[in-house]
């Protein structure tokens, strides 16, 4: 297999999506990865296997419509297997391991049969100080696009997935790019102050606009810069409660076709005004556990 990922938008060819197949029982509290999973552990409305299968496959409708070749994780019993951008991310045509959480490297393992078709002399691991996951990086042409979060208190935050080390290893791999990191708002207790990764508050779509929420971004600039990069009247701005219901992680299968959560009605509308064909799936289940479409996709192929 030929990989090729230049940017988030370009024409999808195949993908590594997620599966919600056996994944166990609900987490204690001590387990979970993120405050708003922990939210609905506490109320009682932890997402149900039987309707985040029925969400996934409803998007495997979808890519298969526009004729995605589409890879599933092998099945681990009683595993969430779900958020395969987690566990490893393709630039140009490599991919890249991310050394994510240690009691989530089994979901890395089950993807070996579509590692097998890449070759091992286009796979990189990163050195073991460098700590990474795919929803913080985006290739964007001629930028890679990172989220971090280089606090003293890093170690201290289950919610920072991605230190400066990865960044200063992803730059001298790519030399040839611009690297640009923005430092993210964490929390491991309230998840409307939580960016959990870089697509949780911002995602590039279309050919030159974005999706972005200034609270996201710990340093103002940063935000600033970005709302420059693509100008303001390509950005569409979205609120805290937006943010929590995950309406920058939705999923482009090309530069003019878009996966959105059906609920976005004001994105969605916006998307269409913005004459982007919107693909409406039902993905707030999913959504429970700070994550969503981007999350659950692993491109590997764009033209």
């Amino acid at each position: 297999m030929k990989l090729n990922i230049q940017n988030e938008t370009s024409r999808l060819r195949a993908v590594i999506l997620g599966t919600a197949e056996s994944i166990g029982p609900i987490p204690s509290l001590e387990d979970a990865y993120d405050p708003k999973s922990i939210q609905y552990i506490k109320a009682g409305t932890y997402p149900k296997e039987a309707d985040m299968v029925k969400e996934m496959e409803a998007v495997v409708e979808v890519l298969k419509k526009y004729d995605v070749t589409v890879y599933r994780p092998k099945l681990i019993t009683d595993y969430n297997q779900i958020f395969s951008r987690d566990i490893a991310f393709v630039i140009e045509d490599k991919l890249i391991e991310a050394n994510i959480l240690p009691n989530r490297e089994r979901e890395y393992q089950a993807i070996q049969h579509v590692l097998d078709l890449i070759g091992e002399e286009n796979i990189i691991v990163l050195p073991e100080e460098c700590h990474v996951e795919g929803g913080d990086v985006m290739p964007y042409n001629d930028y890679i696009f990172i989220g971090t979060y280089s606090g003293e208190d890093y170690s201290d935050y289950i919610t920072a997935r991605t230190n400066m080390d990865s960044v200063i290893a992803i730059q001298e791999l790519f030399p040839h790019k611009t690297v640009k990191s923005f430092e993210l708002r964490k929390s491991n207790t309230d998840p409307k102050e939580n960016a959990l990764h870089l697509d949780c508050c911002f995602q590039p779509i279309g050919k030159d606009k974005a999706i972005l929420h200034k609270n996201g971004f710990l340093i103002e600039k940063e935000y600033e810069w970005l709302l420059n990069f693509f100008g303001k009247e390509n950005v569409f701005e979205i609120s805290k409660e937006e943010m929590f219901n995950m309406n920058s992680n939705i999923f482009s299968i090309s530069d003019d076709v878009i996966i959105s959560e059906k609920n976005f009605t004001r994105l969605n509308t916006w998307l269409r005004d913005n004459g982007f064909t919107v693909e409406e799936v039902a993905y707030a289940e999913i959504a429970k556990q700070e994550g969503l479409l981007r999350c659950s996709t692993m491109p590997l192929i764009r033209d």
